[in-house]
C-alpha cells in the first residue's frame, strides 16, 4: 500500500464531500509488488508515460476508418482540448464533465482529456433518455457537458428541465463542420499541443461512473486515478495478457467501465490499438470488420457471440485470437456455440460498475465448464451467508469479493447494502467447488441483465404507471436462451382498456420513449391482480413463478 498521503489536487471538492462515511468505506488490499503505485500520480498521464517509455510513441492507437492516432498523436490531441478544459474555459480540478457520446476516437480522446486534467469524466450512455440524464445531472452536477452533436436533443432536453445545471457549458464535438465555432474539435485546433497534466493525488477522482441499481433512482461509483491503474494490474495483466501488437475491438460502450476498460484503459496499458466503428455493429458487421480492420481480441456480451457464430463460421475470424465475455451470464451451450465455430475458447469474467472491471475469471488454458473463473490475482473473493461467514465448499450463497478497488457511491445511503465489514457484495449468488472456481447461479436482488444491459425492474414500472392504461404493474427478467433474461411486464390494466395485441404494442412503445429503447419489455402479460405481501409490497419472486403459466395478449 502506498507509504504517505498527499493532498488532494482537487480544489472542488463536492465529490470529496459526497463520499460515503470512511467506516462504510470498502477495505483496499495492495498486496502484490504491481499494486504498489504512487501516492501521487495521474492515471492518464501514466498510460501515456507507460507507452513512450516502452517505445510505443509512433505505434497506432486509436482507429477508425476515418483516421488513426499513433500514441504521440493522440497525446497531443489529448494535451490540446485538456487546454481547452482549462485555459479556455477555466476549468479546476474536480469539477465535473459530462460526456455523452457512442464509442469513437472523439471520445476516447474526451474523455483521457478530462481525467488528465484533473477533472472528473462522467460518461453516460448515449441511448439515455432526457429523464435519466436528468438524474445524473442532478446527482453529479456537473459544469461542463461534451456531447456527441448527433446526441444533442435529449441532453438539451435534460438540461431544460433540471434547474441545477442552469448555465452549464454544452459543446459538441465529432462535428461535420470542421470549422464550426462552438465545436470541441476548432477549439482544440487553436490550443497548444503541449500542457501540464494535473498532479493529483493517487485518491483523487478520476470519474464518476452511473449504474442504474435496482431501485432505478442511479447510483454513482466513485473511482480514483489509483483505482484505473490497479484495475490495469490485475485482470489485464494476469489474464487478459493483451501485447502492443493487439488491435481491440468489441461492442460495450465507453460509458460502461467494461467498455471504458477493455476498449481503452486496457489498451494503452499494454500499448495495443483499439478500433472504434463508424456504425454501430451488426452480429454479421462485426465479424466482416473483424477481419477487415485485422482485430486480435474482442469484447462483447454473450449474445452478440451467440449471434456471431454463424457468421463467424462462413466467414472465418481473421486473426482475432481472443474473445472475452462478460457483462451477463455465460451460457455453456454458447461458449460451445463459439468455440465450434471459432476453435477459440472464450474468456468470461464478472466484474462490477462498483469495482471498474473483472474479478473473477481465468485465462483460456485453465476454463472449466460451466465456471466464470478463479478469483483474479489482486482479489480475494468468497461465498457468504448473511451474516457474512463463509460457506463451506459447494454450498451457495452471497458473494464478497475485497481487493485493490472496491464501491464507494456518491451520496447514497445504499453504500451500506453493498460494503459490509469491509467486502464489497455485488449481489450475485454463486458457489465455489475445492479448486476455488466460482460457478454462477443468479442475482440475488431484482437486477434484469439481457443481452448485457443492466435495467432496474421498477424502473420500468415507473415508465409503465405513467400510461394511462396501466393501474399496476410488476416488472422481472424472465430467462430467455438468446438474451440470457427479457424483462417482462404483468399488468393490471384500468377498466375500459382492452389486453390486446394492440395494447402490449401501445405499452413497449410507451416505455422506449420514456426510458433507453433496450429496457422496454419485450413480454407483456395481463393479470387481474399482483402478488402482494400482506403489506402491500410487490412479491417479485412470485411474478418470476408465473412465467409460463399466462399467455402474452
Amino acid at each position: 500500500m502506498p507509504t504517505r498521503l498527499i493532498p488532494s489536487a482537487q480544489v472542488d471538492h463536492f465529490v470529496h464531500d459526497h463520499l460515503p462515511p470512511p467506516g462504510q468505506w470498502p477495505e483496499l488490499r495492495f498486496d502484490r509488488h504491481e499494486l504498489q503505485l504512487p501516492s501521487q500520480v495521474n492515471a492518464v498521464q501514466a498510460l501515456f508515460e507507460r507507452a513512450m517509455a516502452a517505445g510505443h510513441a509512433d505505434r497506432p492507437f486509436l482507429r477508425s476508418d476515418e483516421r488513426t492516432l499513433s500514441y504521440a498523436q493522440a497525446q497531443a490531441e489529448v494535451n490540446r482540448i485538456a487546454n481547452v478544459l482549462t485555459v479556455e474555459l477555466g476549468l479546476v480540478p474536480g469539477n465535473r464533465v459530462l460526456l455523452r457520446g457512442g464509442n469513437s476516437v472523439a471520445m476516447a480522446l474526451a474523455w483521457l482529456a478530462t481525467v488528465q486534467a484533473g477533472l472528473i469524466a462522467v460518461a453516460t450512455m448515449p441511448l439515455l433518455r432526457a429523464k435519466e440524464l436528468g438524474a445524473i445531472l442532478k446527482k453529479a452536477q456537473p459544469v461542463l457537458a461534451l456531447c456527441d452533436v448527433k446526441l444533442q436533443e435529449e441532453l438539451k432536453a435534460a438540461l431544460a428541465t433540471e434547474p441545477s445545471s442552469a448555465g452549464m457549458t454544452l459543446l459538441v464535438f465529432n462535428t461535420s463542420d470542421a470549422d464550426a465555432p462552438n465545436s470541441l474539435e476548432a477549439m482544440a485546433r487553436r490550443q497548444c499541443e503541449h500542457s501540464t497534466p494535473c498532479p493529483t493525488a493517487a485518491t483523487d477522482i478520476a470519474l464518476l461512473a452511473f449504474t442504474s441499481g435496482t431501485t432505478g433512482t442511479p447510483k454513482a461509483a466513485v473511482h480514483t486515478h489509483r483505482d484505473v491503474l490497479a484495475a490495469c494490474e490485475t485482470w489485464p495483466r494476469h489474464v487478459l495478457r493483451a501485447t502492443p501488437d493487439d488491435i481491440v475491438m468489441g461492442s460495450p460502450p465507453l460509458a460502461f467501465t467494461f467498455g471504458l476498460g477493455g476498449l481503452l484503459v486496457f489498451p494503452m496499458w499494454a500499448g495495443a490499438s483499439v478500433y472504434f466503428p463508424s456504425v454501430p455493429y451488426t452480429p454479421e458487421g462485426m465479424v466482416q470488420l473483424m477481419i477487415r480492420v485485422g482485430a486480435t481480441l474482442c469484447y462483447t456480451a454473450p449474445t452478440f457471440y451467440r449471434q456471431m457464430a454463424a457468421f463467424a463460421k462462413t466467414h472465418g475470424i481473421g486473426k482475432l485470437r481472443i474473445s472475452v465475455s462478460a457483462g451477463e451470464g455465460l451460457p455453456d451451450a454458447t461458449r460451445q456455440l463459439w468455440k465450434e465455430a471459432t476453435g477459440l475458447e472464450m474468456i468470461d469474467g464478472i466484474g462490477a460498475t462498483e469495482m471498474f472491471h473483472i474479478f473473477i475469471s481465468s485465462p483460456p488454458e485453465s476454463v472449466r465448464r460451466g465456471a466464470i473463473g478463479q478469483v483474479v490475482p489482486g482479489y480475494q473473493a468468497r461465498v457468504v451467508n448473511d451474516d457474512g461467514e463463509p460457506l463451506p465448499i459447494g454450498e451457495v450463497g452471497k458473494l464478497a469479493v475485497i481487493g485493490p478497488t472496491g464501491c464507494r457511491y456518491l451520496d447514497d445511503e445504499r453504500q451500506t447494502n453493498y460494503v459490509k465489514g469491509g467486502w464489497n457484495l455485488p449481489g450475485d449468488a454463486f458457489r465455489m467447488d475445492a479448486d476455488g472456481y466460482f460457478f454462477y447461479q443468479a442475482r440475488t436482488d431484482d437486477m434484469i441483465i439481457t443481452a448485457g444491459y443492466n435495467v432496474a425492474g421498477p424502473e420500468v414500472e415507473a415508465a409503465l404507471l405513467e400510461h394511462p392504461a396501466v393501474a399496476e404493474c410488476g416488472v422481472v427478467g424472465k430467462p430467455d436462451e438468446e438474451r440470457g433474461q427479457i424483462v417482462q411486464a404483468f399488468v393490471v390494466l384500468k377498466p375500459g382498456h382492452a389486453a390486446d395485441a394492440a395494447q402490449v404494442k401501445a405499452l413497449q412503445d410507451h416505455v422506449k420513449h420514456s426510458l433507453a429503447p433496450y429496457k422496454y419489455p419485450r413480454e407483456v402479460v395481463f393479470v387481474t391482480q399482483l402478488p402482494r405481501t400482506e403489506t402491500g409490497k410487490l412479491q417479485r419472486f412470485a411474478l418470476r413463478s408465473l412465467n409460463g403459466t399466462h399467455r402474452v395478449a
